[in-house]
Parts: structure tokens; sequence; C-alpha cells
């Protein structure tokens, strides 16, 4: 399995936890990122197009890294174009994000 399959777990198996993050690799608490956003799961096309499994996969990310997909990129372009880890981690405006993110202090509480 690789490190992406790994990170790619279904809904049910998510809530917070602490780790390394899907994208800038820093060891702190995390979120879980629906590769195809909840709000696209009613639309027939996705239906169609997916299972129940594919549509409530997802990676667990920062906070920052979340922030950062989702202002950067709409739902439907998320869904259509950014729906696996390898696909995020290869657009170059998400990688730069990314990289900054990874320079950032660690907040510790």
């Amino acid at each position: 399995m690789t490190e992406a399959e790994a990170s790619a777990l279904p809904c049910r198996q998510r809530g917070g936890r602490a780790g390394p993050c899907a994208c800038c690799g820093r060891d702190v608490a995390l979120s879980f990122h629906h590769l195809i956003p909840k709000k696209m799961h009613r639309r027939t096309r996705f239906k169609k197009m997916y299972s129940k499994q594919a549509l409530d996969a997802g990676i667990y990310v920062c906070a920052r890294c979340h922030r950062g997909i989702h202002k950067r990129y709409d739902e439907m372009t998320l869904a259509k174009r950014f729906n696996s880890l390898e696909q995020l981690l290869q657009d170059d405006a998400l990688v730069r994000h990314f990289q900054w993110v990874a320079k950032q202090k660690q907040v510790t509480r």
C-alpha cells in the first residue's frame, strides 16, 4: 500500500487526530478532507460516477493545508480535477502552499 492509499481513508474512520499531514508532512492536529467535497455528493453526475465508498474517501490534513486547498479551488474544481492526493500534490499552486506551510512553526497548546 502506498502512502497515498494509506492516507485516503473512508469517512467513517475519520475524526480528530494528530499525526503527519498528508500534504505538508507536519506532525500536528489534523482534520478530514473529503477528496470529493460533500457538497457534490448529492449531484447525479457524481452519484453515477463514484461509489459511496469513493465519495466518502478523504485524507487527513492540517488546518493550514485544508484552508489553502479550499481557498484556491471551489468544490466543483476539487471534485473534477483534484479528487486524489496525487492530483493535489501535482498542482503547482498547492505545492507552493504546502511547502510554505511545512516551514511554519507548529503551535502547541
